[in-house]
């Protein structure tokens, strides 16, 4: 089996031939993302009392049902093992369905926290939660019995794995890590990799799609180790967590079901420095380069942190990824974020470890709500700076209108402030109206904070809760301005009124000025 680029260039061969079929199978047979899209939902219209339980514990009621009836999937060979199987889950619902309609949305642009569980487990967070839960208030309890109740489905989920990979051969591996982890802490790069994918596989079985993070930081430890123990090879470790990246393919299903807009947000963010300034590249970090030019899996968006610090063969080795076209590596520059972030309130210590959630936006992983608010920044410039093209503005330089348009920009940025002070409530944190309807424990269960202040993810339980504008049409403003600047004020054709007034009528009978302006 051979992987060529886009201009038929043939990609590199290191994995096995298992492996690399495996790896057809998903991105070009669509195999296992057309048997998701058969099995959209589950459906609870009949179980009792459904109609007259909160939200809350219906969505523990949607969960558990998941857990129990989902269809258990064990690919030909796998390495890695749990899979996402219901259709619903690709297009962002709980899949769960009453009188065949969705009843909850999925959670998105976020990255949650994998380094919790690899330090202390899934029974380390139960543990958390119970010692959380002796000293509730009455208004906690519901939310920390919700924790228990999903750490209790994904128990009975994992559970149906090992039972299947009990009466299969060649699993062993596979039974063997299941057996311990994601509920004890992993001690092997192995175990590792396969908690990492369990506790992602499950949040993505019920609806929602986190981002990955630092993968490289996450596992490097563990694969030093098990290298200088000689208890793995560097070829075998590839093999492992080129499997993770394959069963991250799942869901590309071909037709129109095509994944896009970043596919699923499950970004990966490689290289960078941690807390204290130290560089966390290792060997991971070239395996997953490795993996993906071998294969040329798209659906882990690869960002790497390229910093003043970064080490030349890091760099050499992303340009030779990165030469094989397809976007799949997107660079950050790890210096100028950094200082971004700071310049927002973070600490030093906290603006390094920096990830992404699943479309771009820069946050600290496992610690941050994360909502946006797209607006038109073209429009502002047309609409209300240039007055809808009426002829009631005018400005005497080009200063006067870039000046005049900055004020109006922050306007709206500080109108969409003063909308989310409004929801601050009385008790200091952020409450939102749509919190009851769009319930979130398995996601909770991984952001630091929530079980702590027993609220969810959607009702400010997180670390930080970060609203960002989102300037939509800046080049277009760009070029307008520069357009503007040079045809009024530089060039002199034509006055500023002469010009708003040619807009009005969208150019008609000025095709030679239009030609020029652009």
């Amino acid at each position: 089996m051979e992987f060529y680029t886009s201009f038929n260039e043939k990609r590199p061969v290191r994995l096995c031939e298992s492996t690399r079929r495996f790896a057809y199978e998903s991105l070009y047979e669509h195999k296992y993302g057309k048997d998701t899209r058969n099995t959209p939902f589950i459906d609870i219209t009949g179980v009792a009392g459904h109609t007259e339980i909160s939200n809350l514990k219906k969505y523990d009621l949607a969960i558990r049902r998941i857990s129990i009836e989902s269809p258990i999937r064990i690919c030909n060979g796998e390495r890695i093992s749990c899979a996402a199987t219901l259709g619903d889950s690709i297009d962002h619902w709980v899949p769960v369905r009453i009188n065949e309609q969705s009843v909850f949305l999925g959670i998105s642009h976020l990255t949650i926290d994998f380094s919790e569980t690899l330090e202390i487990g899934i029974d380390g967070i139960k543990k958390k939660v119970s010692d959380r839960l002796k000293s509730a208030k009455d208004s906690e309890i519901e939310f920390l019995e919700s924790c228990l109740s999903s750490i209790e489905s994904f128990r009975i989920w994992i559970g149906r794995y090992v039972d299947a990979l009990k009466e299969l051969d060649g699993y062993d591996d596979n039974l063997n890590n299941l057996l311990k982890v994601p509920f004890s802490p992993p001690t092997s790069f192995y175990e590792a990799v396969q908690c990492i994918w369990a506790v992602f596989s499950f949040c993505r079985l019920c609806g929602c799609w986190p981002g990955i993070g630092r993968i490289d930081m996450l596992l490097g430890k563990y694969l030093k180790k098990d290298l200088e123990d000689g208890t793995l090879t560097l070829c075998e470790a590839r093999e492992i967590l080129a499997h993770f990246f394959i069963k991250g393919c799942e869901w590309v299903a071909g037709g129109n079901y095509v994944s896009g807009d970043a596919q699923h947000y499950q970004n990966i963010v490689l290289s960078g420095c941690d807390a204290g300034d130290n560089d966390v590249t290792n060997q991971v970090t070239y395996l997953v380069l490795d993996i993906i030019e071998e294969l040329g899996i798209s659906d882990f968006p690869v960002s790497v942190r390229i910093g003043k610090n970064t080490n030349k063969e890091l760099v050499r080795r992303v340009a030779e990824v990165m030469r094989y076209g397809n976007g799949i590596i997107a660079i950050y520059n790890e210096d100028t974020v950094i200082q971004a972030l700071q310049n927002n309130g973070y600490s030093p210590d906290e603006a390094r470890c920096f990830a992404n959630d699943g479309c771009w936006e820069v946050m600290l992983p496992g610690q941050s709500y994360f909502t946006y608010f797209p607006f038109d920044a073209l429009a502002i410039l047309q609409k209300i700076t240039m007055k809808d093209y009426s002829g009631d503005a005018d400005f005497s330089s080009f200063d006067e209108l870039f000046s005049c348009y900055l004020n109006d920009l922050s306007r709206e940025v500080e109108a969409i402030y003063d909308g989310c002070i409004e929801r601050l409530n009385n008790k200091g944190h952020l409450s939102y109206a749509w919190n009851e309807s769009v319930p979130c424990t398995v996601i909770s269960l991984f952001e630091h904070d929530c079980v702590e202040k027993a609220l969810s993810y959607t009702d400010g339980g997180t670390r930080y809760t970060v609203y960002s504008p989102h300037l939509g049409g800046l080049s277009d403003v760009a070029n307008s301005l520069y357009a503007i600047k040079k045809l009024v004020w530089d060039e002199k054709k034509i006055t500023f009124t002469e010009l708003t007034e040619i807009l009005s009528r969208n150019w008609d009978g000025a095709e030679e000025l239009r030609h020029h302006a652009v």
